[in-house]
C-alpha cells in the first residue's frame, strides 16, 4: 500500500489529527482492563492471578501459543482488503458466548475456548484496522494486527519507566521485519519458520499476561456464566481499545512518518 507521506515527514500535525493522536495514546497507555475485571470478580485481580495453581502457568503459556499460531494462519489465509467497516459489538458478542461456559472447565475449558475467542478477536482487530486503512492482503499489515495482542500489558521484564505503546513496537521491531520478510518471500510456507516462531514467541510472552489474567477472574467461584460471558467481553473489549490507537498511529505515520508521529506521541500530555 501507499507508503508515501505527503504532508512530510517532519511536518505538524492538523489539530484534528492531534486529536486523534491523543486520544490514541490515551487508549493505548491507560487501559481500563483489569480494573474492570477487578469491579467484575469483587476482588483485586492481582490475587486472583496470584490464587492460580501453579501447575497452570505453563499450559496457560502453551494454549496461548497455540493461538496466536493459529491466528497467524488464519490471518494469512482469510483476511483481505474488502470494506471499510467493523463490527466490533458483533465480535464481542460472539466472544462473550464462548466465555459464558468457559469458567466451568478449568485448563481444559480454555484450551478449547481461547483459540476461538482470540480468532474472533483477531477478526475484530483486522476490521478495525481495515477501516483505518491497512492492507491486509499484506503481510506487513496481518503481522501489525496481531502484534495488537501485545499491546497494554506488563510483562515482569518490562521497565517501568519504558513499558508503553513505542516500547513494545521497539521490542518486537526485529522479530516483525523477520516475519514481514518471510511471508513476503514465502507465504505460510510453515508456521514453524524460526522468524514466525520467534515473533509468536515474543508476543505470547506479553499476551499471555492477560490470558493468565482473565484465567485467573473466570476461576473466581462465584462468577458463574453470566460473569464469565462480561469477563470475555472486557478482554476483546482490550484488544479493540488497543486496535483503535494502534491502527491509528499507523495512519497518522503513513501521513506525516514515524518520526515526526512517535516525537508528537511522546510529547503529548495524556
Amino acid at each position: 500500500m501507499e507508503r508515501s507521506h505527503p504532508a512530510g515527514a517532519g511536518a505538524s500535525l492538523s489539530q484534528e489529527h492531534l486529536a486523534e493522536l491523543k486520544q490514541a495514546k490515551h487508549l493505548l497507555e491507560h487501559p481500563g482492563y483489569v480494573a474492570r475485571i477487578t469491579d467484575v470478580i469483587g476482588m483485586p485481580l492481582e490475587a486472583a492471578v496470584k490464587a492460580l495453581p501453579a501447575s497452570w502457568s505453563g499450559k496457560i503459556a502453551s494454549v496461548t501459543n497455540a493461538s496466536l499460531t493459529k491466528c497467524l494462519k488464519v490471518a494469512n489465509a482469510t483476511l483481505r482488503p474488502t470494506g471499510t467497516s467493523s463490527f466490533p459489538k458483533l465480535h464481542s458478542a460472539a466472544v462473550a458466548l464462548s466465555g459464558a461456559a468457559g469458567g466451568a472447565f478449568g485448563i481444559a475449558g480454555l484450551a478449547v475456548e481461547l483459540p476461538v475467542s482470540t480468532v474472533v478477536m483477531l477478526r475484530s482487530i483486522a476490521d478495525i484496522g481495515r477501516a483505518h486503512g491497512e492492507d491486509l492482503a499484506s503481510g506487513e499489515a496481518q503481522l501489525a494486527c496481531l502484534m495488537v495482542f501485545s499491546l497494554g500489558g506488563k510483562t515482569a521484564d518490562d521497565d517501568a519507566t519504558d513499558a508503553g505503546y513505542y516500547a513494545a513496537r521497539v521490542a518486537l521491531a526485529q522479530a516483525m521485519a523477520d516475519a514481514t520478510a518471510y511471508l513476503a518471500k514465502h507465504g505460510m510456507a510453515s508456521e514453524a519458520a524460526p522468524a514466525l516462531v520467534r515473533l509468536i514467541a515474543q508476543i505470547a510472552t506479553r499476551f499471555n499476561v492477560h490470558v493468565s489474567q482473565k484465567a485467573a477472574a473466570m476461576m473466581v467461584p462465584i462468577i458463574g456464566a453470566a460473569g464469565g460471558a462480561l469477563v470475555n467481553t472486557l478482554f476483546i473489549n482490550h484488544f479493540q481499545d488497543m486496535a483503535r490507537g494502534h491502527f491509528t498511529v499507523r495512519r497518522l505515520e503513513r501521513l506525516y512518518g514515524p518520526e515526526a508521529v512517535n516525537a508528537v506521541y511522546r510529547q503529548l500530555q495524556d
